[in-house]
């Protein structure tokens, strides 16, 4: 069973920045983040794959996802946070099948 060992979140002030860490134990074709408020539906932050790269659309322009293929490792850089980016984010795998595997989540608060 693939593991992921995610980092970076916690509490952050309007306008700050923080940087998400997913390490991986498997390999896997695109690596993203989605992200789930309370009383919302899960929804799509950032993925990187087959060369490419996806953003929802309230977050481009102020994230940046990237990849160490290496190290099975995807970061998202999150520049000028606002509160209604609080949420706990999930790093998520994906293999060619289709077949989604999710880590654990973790907690960000943008407030002041």
């Amino acid at each position: 069973q693939v593991q992921f060992v995610e980092s970076g979140g916690g509490l952050v002030q309007p306008g700050g920045s923080l940087r998400l860490s997913c390490a991986a134990s498997g390999m896997f074709y695109a690596m993203g983040w989605y992200r789930q408020a309370p009383g919302k539906q899960r929804e799509l932050v950032a993925t990187s794959g087959g060369g490419s790269t996806n953003y929802g659309d309230s977050v481009k322009g102020r994230f940046t996802i990237s990849r160490d293929y290496p190290k099975n490792t995807v970061y998202l850089q999150m520049n000028n946070l606002k509160p209604e980016d609080t949420a706990v984010y999930y790093c998520a795998g994906q293999v060619l099948s289709g077949r989604f595997s999710w880590g654990q989540g973790t907690q960000v608060t943008v407030s002041s």
